[in-house]
This record gives C-alpha cells, sequence and structure tokens, in this order.
C-alpha cells in the first residue's frame, strides 16, 4: 500500500519548466532592437531640440539687428560730419568708396535722438554711425561725438554673423539705385544681405529724405 501512494504522489508532482536558451536569445535580440530604437529616437528628438534652439536664436539676432538698423534709419539726421579731422564732407550718407572708409562695404550716417537725459553727459543726442561687413560679421559702429578727433576708435557691436555680402540701395527719382549720387537723401534705402543660412535678407526702411524735382538737378 505504502509503495503503490508514493507512487501515486510522484505522478501529480509537475516537471520543471525553464526558457530554453533559444529563447533567452532571441528575447535578448528583441531587448536590444528596441533599445536601439529608443536611443535613435531620443537622439533624433535631443537633435530637433538642438537645431530648433539654434534656429530661434539665429531669428532673434536677425530681429534684434533689424530693430536697431530701422531706429536709426528713421533718425537720419541731416548733418554732415568731419572725415579724419578735415574739412566738413558735402553730403549726408557716406559710401565705402568714399573715403569714409577703407575696408568692405559699408554705409556712414548721423543719426539723431541718442538718448542724453538731463544732458548730464559730455556729447549731444546726435551720433555718427555706419555699417560695415568685417569678416563675415555686420557691425554697428559709433563714435561719442559726431566730428571723432583723428585716431579715434569706434565703438564697435556685432548685429549679425554668417554673413557673405551686404549692399545698399537708394530709393530716388521713383526707382530704386545702386550708387548714391548727390547731396541730397533718397526717400528710402535698402540693405540687402547674404547669409550663409538664410540666403538673401532685403529690408527696406522710410526714411526722412528730400523730395525728387520734376525738372532740373536736385543735387546742385
Amino acid at each position: 500500500m505504502m509503495a503503490m501512494r508514493n507512487t501515486s504522489v510522484n505522478r501529480r508532482r509537475p516537471k520543471a519548466s525553464g526558457f530554453t536558451l533559444l529563447e533567452v536569445l532571441i528575447a535578448m535580440a528583441i531587448f536590444s532592437i528596441i533599445s536601439l530604437a529608443s536611443f535613435s529616437i531620443f537622439d533624433t528628438v535631443f537633435e530637433s531640440d538642438d537645431k530648433s534652439k539654434a534656429s530661434n536664436a539665429r531669428l532673434n539676432e536677425l530681429n534684434r539687428a533689424f530693430m536697431v538698423i530701422e531706429r536709426d534709419m528713421l533718425q537720419l539726421a541731416r548733418r554732415t560730419v568731419r572725415i579724419n579731422g578735415e574739412a566738413p564732407s558735402d553730403k549726408y550718407l557716406h559710401m565705402d568708396d568714399q573715403g569714409f572708409f577703407s575696408e568692405t562695404n559699408a554705409l556712414a550716417f548721423v543719426r539723431s535722438g541718442w538718448s542724453n537725459p538731463g544732458y548730464m553727459l559730455p556729447r549731444s543726442d546726435l551720433q555718427s554711425v555706419a555699417y560695415q561687413l568685417d569678416d563675415e560679421t555686420l557691425n554697428r559702429l559709433h563714435f561719442n561725438f559726431v566730428d571723432p578727433v583723428v585716431g579715434a576708435e569706434p565703438k564697435v557691436r556685432p548685429l549679425i554673423t554668417q554673413v557673405d555680402d551686404v549692399k545698399f540701395e537708394f530709393y530716388r527719382q521713383g526707382k530704386w539705385q545702386k550708387e548714391l549720387i548727390g547731396k541730397n537723401l533718397p526717400q528710402a534705402l535698402a540693405i540687402i544681405i547674404q547669409t550663409k543660412d538664410f540666403g538673401e535678407i532685403r529690408r527696406q526702411f522710410l526714411i526722412p529724405g528730400d523730395q525728387d524735382k520734376t525738372s532740373g538737378d536736385d543735387d546742385e
């Protein structure tokens, strides 16, 4: 009886079960694939986030720069300057080929509205400014005094980086002109910036210019 009872108990005992080596290898392979896919997704997300931040920073740089340029253009003054201590110029706008700068593409003029509360600083509210391309960067230059002394160094403020070229156009006599002829101010001014990432950017600004005469030379 005891032998029969033990045999019956042995028959009811479940068999030990587990994963085979093949099943373990398959599970590890699936886990590796999922891990690689997850890493790739996270890497793509982080890369996209970095690109988005860089793009936003670039757009902010451009917006700030054009706000500065527009502010200067709107307050352009009819004031000539002395270049390198010489006699006053007979022009309000100066280009790089007119002796104001020896470097590449530049435009210089005098603007009003330079804040000086209570005239606490020993200067006027006029400011001599210039925009110049140097080492792939569009810079804004200004002097503390409208007629700087010989050898005075301007203060330089970088505005836009990654710039290949800068050009200026002037709206006169009902059309845009690439050359500035005569003393009178144009009615509008355009700045064309060739950037490495966004290509050509053109901005046009109305300025307090002179009305064109219907006849005769208005530059006398």
